[in-house]
């Protein structure tokens, strides 16, 4: 390993960003514990319920996912009923992804206490600290460059 600089490095930030994370997929994870879910699933059909009618090769592009991670939680999600798999119309090849009306349900129940969350972060906020939340956040994107997808989903 380098030599590493501790000066250099924004701990407090840091903490910051993992009890945020923390606490922002506190109630989410709550509601999918009690159906046998977790945090991949929720990402799964929050992006199926964002983009009806995505395609599987959209949808692990947008995840920065592998084939094999996506495969069980997929399957899982679609035998729950809450996802349905269809052939694209002018491809057959084409697997394209509908949420069912439970599947949007839970989407928006996992979405609902996330929304509140932010709102109430930045309900002090002027629009223009707002606009640098967002602009920070859009900032933040983006998988360092030479690292490839983790080959398990971690839930």
């Amino acid at each position: 390993m380098p030599a590493v600089d501790e000066g250099k490095i924004d701990f407090e930030t840091i903490e910051l960003f993992f009890f945020a994370y923390r606490d922002f997929i506190s109630d989410p994870d709550a509601i999918l514990a009690k159906i046998g879910m977790g945090r991949a699933h929720h990402r799964v059909v929050y992006f199926v319920c964002r983009q009806p009618g995505m395609m599987v090769t959209d949808l692990l592009d947008t995840l920065q996912i592998t084939k094999q991670s996506l495969a069980r939680v997929l399957k899982q999600l679609i035998d729950s009923g809450y996802i349905r798999q269809m052939a694209g119309a002018k491809d057959r090849r084409q697997r394209r992804l509908y949420p069912t009306l439970a599947g949007r349900e839970l989407a928006l129940a996992l979405s609902e206490p996330q929304s509140d969350r932010i709102s109430k972060a930045m309900q002090a906020l002027t629009p223009e600290q707002r606009d640098g939340v967002v602009a920070f956040l859009r900032a933040m994107r983006g998988r360092a460059e030479g690292l490839e997808p983790p080959e398990e989903e971690v839930d």
